[in-house]
């Protein structure tokens, strides 16, 4: 049956501690039916609301959460992180235990599709099911030759301006809304988010810049060893999902992720950039329930 988001969703939003870490998490729909964990990329606001009511609508038990040093969670000292990739996968692991008895479907977007690949592959018992959006199989850094990296006219756009007064509200969201310009994202959605993120992450004014900012800082993050090369060694029912136009990873790198995964589908949305559209959101979660 094919989703619709017309119905709101019952949701609760608070943070759980697992794995000795205090995680920010939303919850959509029904605990008794099956979870769907979606782990920010790197807050949770990564997951558009209308994709996780339509998993819901579709009986799931949708869970969405932030990263370490992210929106809710617990937040150290994100420019020297004192942690590792690994342990983000067991964050993912813990949470999906501490939320259901069963097993769970994990998904990750962006940066937390690294953790999501690492999790099944370092704690498969936790999952039966996995969907990357958006991301790519290796760490940050030197990218494998056979892999397209960033495309540099837009990396050199993106990154030239000035950086926003991180105190002032409506700066992040202008400033978030030429980001996703340039990217090919929606500039309008994009404000809204970064409003929404603002709003919901504690601390002074340069937690609010950092503790969102994992994805910028992310290479500072050990992602020791490299977890390609086990790619065929993930079991569970996968889906890919990558958008046609995505100029920071590329969507060479969504199909290489397909072919490296046992029997992964692979669904490349021709419209979108780097993030889900709002107008995608049925499909995706037509594909992801068509997982477990």
């Amino acid at each position: 049956m094919h989703p619709t988001t017309d119905s709101p969703q019952p949701r609760t939003v608070g943070t759980v501690e697992v794995n000795g870490v205090r995680l920010g998490i939303e919850q959509f729909g029904n605990p008794a039916d099956r979870l769907v964990l979606c782990a920010g990329g790197t807050t949770m606001l990564s997951w558009p609301d209308e994709l996780c009511a339509a998993l819901a609508l579709g009986g799931r038990h949708v869970v969405r959460y932030d990263l370490r040093d992210s929106g809710a969670s617990l937040t150290s000292d994100p420019e020297s992180p004192a942690y590792t990739l690994r342990d983000l996968a067991a964050d993912a692991a813990a949470l999906a235990r501490e939320l259901d008895h069963r097993t769970a479907h994990l998904a990750g977007i962006g940066v937390s599709g690294m953790v999501a690949q690492v999790a099944a592959l370092d704690h498969p018992d936790a999952f039966c099911a996995l969907t990357l959006a958006g991301t790519r199989s290796v760490a940050p850094g030197p990218v494998d030759d056979d892999l397209p990296d960033h495309d540099e006219a837009t990396m050199d756009r993106l990154f030239s301006g000035p950086m926003p007064d991180w105190s002032d509200r409506e700066a992040v969201a202008a400033f978030a809304a030429k980001g996703a310009e340039i990217l090919g994202d929606d500039p309008a959605a994009a404000r809204a988010v970064a409003g929404r993120i603002w709003d919901r992450t504690p601390g002074t004014a340069p937690a609010v810049h950092m503790a969102n900012q994992l994805g910028m800082v992310f290479a500072g993050l050990d992602c020791t060893p490299r977890w390609r090369e086990r790619l065929a060694e993930i079991t569970l029912p996968s889906l890919v999902v990558h958008g046609r136009r995505d100029p920071f990873f590329p969507v060479g790198n969504g199909e290489a992720l397909a072919r490296e995964i046992p029997g992964a589908r692979l669904l490349v949305l021709d419209g979108a950039s780097t993030a889900i559209p709002s107008a995608s959101a049925d499909d995706v979660a037509t594909a992801m329930l068509a997982l477990s």
